[in-house]
């Protein structure tokens, strides 16, 4: 099994810093899981959550998705089951179901959804300037953008709506997130790659570790 796919992000609102998100992703009996850690801080009220998403290896649409705090049972979860034909949601005890009659994305898929379809795209402008694709909530509206640089580096752009958010991949391989900016109560929230390749531990883990 090839080694997890890990990067990060730094997180900012108005130009100041608000948290961090780390993103892991692994091949687990036969489907992609992506987990995606968002430790909010700085600017913002210290919360975790916690986005677990499994889906299918080449198509990348959901079978599962959860969110959470990572320390107990997930608040919301998804579950898409194709042979039943049928999407259950929880959220809390209250459990609903409803019939699954197309193929379906969570927030974590869908962004892992365009990346694949940047590469797709690179070279030519091979994408259809609008795309719909379907989440739990309802249909979501993926609008193709001017290639653009971030920080200095070529690449592919959306928008999607509803919320109103735009997402920013590397041109080249292997196609990284570089950018997320999603709308909030608090003001737009900017997510950027990070360039450190490890952060430090603390001195007291690094001693534990000894």
């Amino acid at each position: 099994m090839p080694a997890p796919d890990t990067f990060a992000f730094t997180l900012t609102l108005g130009g100041r810093f608000a948290g961090t998100q780390d993103w892991t992703l692994h091949l687990e009996r036969g489907s992609l899981v992506a987990r995606v850690q968002t430790d909010f801080g700085g600017v913002l009220p210290p919360v975790r959550r916690v986005q677990t998403s499994r889906m299918h290896p080449r198509w990348l649409t959901s079978q599962s998705y959860s969110e959470g705090d990572g320390r107990g049972r997930a608040h919301f979860e998804t579950t898409f089951d194709r042979r039943a034909g049928l999407i259950t949601l929880r959220q809390g005890r209250e459990e609903a179901t409803q019939p699954l009659t197309t193929d379906h994305h969570d927030p974590v898929s869908l962004l892992l959804w365009l990346r694949a379809r940047c590469a797709e795209g690179v070279g030519q402008d091979q994408l259809p300037e609008r795309q719909h694709v379907h989440l739990t909530g309802g249909r979501v509206l993926i609008q193709r953008l001017p290639d653009v640089d971030v920080a200095g580096t070529p690449a592919c752009g959306y928008f999607l709506r509803p919320g109103n958010a735009y997402v920013y991949l590397d041109s080249a391989p292997p196609h990284a997130l570089l950018r997320l900016i999603q709308p909030t109560d608090f003001g737009p929230i900017e997510a950027n790659l990070s360039t450190q390749a490890a952060r430090p531990r603390p001195d007291r883990e690094r001693r534990r570790r000894r």
